[in-house]
């Protein structure tokens, strides 16, 4: 799937899936994307053209200075920084060539590296708040001229995969759609993002063994199921975004906003 936005490669409008009673989640109004720190000059043309008001960045804080955005000059975009350390990649330089790697410390990495469900559930126990956080930009814009809501992280794959899932599943978005939509994110990433990621942590010594270049590009059905199946055994997304903070105003809001 071509990205939406040039510069990126895992970039989209949510819109056209489809909702469990009919119709379909509206366009315009959630997009999510990886990081922004290449996005071309055409890129910014899309972004200064768009409805997208808002960008809710879920990367650290090392992420977002080793990658900073680029966005365009002039345009009223408010940007929202809500880290989350789970499904973050390695920055800062790689090791100097030739430098020793404890073999023992590296074997109690790999046993300690979690599945992406694992990763998941982890996430799932502490994220309410900020997930609520997007809810809240959806359901009462900012700037009501450019009413969309964008989420991205650096792969844009995890957290904001989590987050889109969220968002579409109170909706009333089709469940199977919403797990393909999870699952496009593996396609796109592979080639070019992919190659260079697995690279980066191959130069740091870390050796590239399924587990590892799961995490970095694999969006595998079954993670996202188990997160459904997580947040359903509690009641529901509508119920997990409660426990966040979130009032059923808000919710409804949300609602009316991703439904066509």
């Amino acid at each position: 799937m071509t990205p939406l936005i040039p510069g990126t490669h895992n970039s989209r409008d949510v819109g056209g899936l489809p909702l469990t009673d009919g119709g379909s989640i509206a366009a315009g109004v959630l997009y999510r994307s990886d990081a922004l720190a290449a996005v071309t000059d055409a890129g910014l043309e899309v972004i200064a053209s768009s409805p997208i008001g808002t960008i809710i960045d879920f990367r650290t804080e090392s992420e977002r200075a080793e990658a900073p955005n680029r966005l365009p000059a002039g345009v009223p975009i408010a940007e929202h920084h809500l880290s989350l350390l789970e499904g973050a990649l390695p920055t800062g330089a790689a090791p100097t060539p030739g430098m020793a790697v404890d073999a023992e410390m590296m074997r109690r990495m790999l046993e300690r590296i979690p599945s992406i469900s694992q990763l998941y559930l982890g996430m799932l126990q502490h994220a309410a708040p900020a997930f609520a956080d997007v809810a809240r930009s959806i359901a009462s814009p900012e700037n009501a001229d450019r009413p969309g809501v964008l989420v991205h992280c650096t792969a844009g794959k995890d957290r904001t995969g989590v987050a889109t899932a969220l968002m579409l599943d109170i909706a009333g978005a089709e469940r199977d759609a919403v797990v393909d939509d999870y699952t496009q994110s593996e396609q796109n990433l592979s080639g070019a993002w992919a190659e260079a990621m697995t690279a980066r942590v191959a130069a740091m010594g870390v050796p590239l063994v399924p587990a590892v270049t799961e995490l970095l590009s694999g969006t595998p059905r079954e993670a996202i199921e188990s997160a459904f199946a997580w947040i359903d055994e509690r009641g529901g997304s509508a119920a997990y975004l409660r426990s966040g903070g979130l009032d059923d105003d808000t919710i409804a809001g949300v609602r009316a906003r991703l439904r066509n």
